[in-house]
């Protein structure tokens, strides 16, 4: 019997957007990052003993970190649902701009997938407690979420 754990099925969800981004950084660290280690080891062998210089070591320990990143984003890339909006549904999902209001205070919301979510571009994960709320919610509705300093009310004032 094969169960369907639905948490690993979201986190799987990317707009292209950020499929296009893993993938360039992908890039990046498979050409650029290698090769910038790759001679930062060669030129740290060049000064002689190894057991005691410090420029081998932490270029040895770049590099397991960015090799450890490469295999991520292959997992990542080859994992990755990529999830469009409709754009015949108007109200929130992923890849939407929702724009809410609190009180007095308006603010810009991008639903991406988890692996996009960025709290200081304003993206925020499907997963996430106010993108769960938004998600199938329309331009009118009204949302509350709970946070630390208690429940807070959005009202959904555009989506995009």
């Amino acid at each position: 019997m094969f169960l369907i754990n639905k948490k690993n099925i979201m986190s799987r969800l990317v707009t292209k957007e950020g499929l296009e981004k893993l993938q360039n950084e992908f890039e990046e660290r498979t050409v650029g990052v290698r090769q910038e280690i790759a001679n930062a080891i060669k030129e740290a062998k060049e000064q002689g003993d190894l057991s005691e210089n410090a420029e081998y070591s932490a270029a040895k320990e770049r590099q397991a970190e960015n090799e450890a990143r490469i295999t991520k984003l292959e997992a990542m890339i080859k994992e990755a649902k990529v999830v469009e909006r409709d754009k015949n549904d108007a109200s929130a999902q992923i890849g939407s701009k929702v724009t809410v209001k609190t009180k007095n205070q308006e603010h810009v919301f991008e639903i991406v997938g988890s692996n996009e979510a960025s709290p200081a571009e304003r993206k925020i994960s499907n997963e996430s407690p106010i993108g769960q709320a938004l998600i199938g919610k329309d331009v009118g509705d009204a949302i509350e979420v709970e946070a630390p300093s208690g429940i807070v009310k959005y009202d959904i004032t555009a989506i995009a």
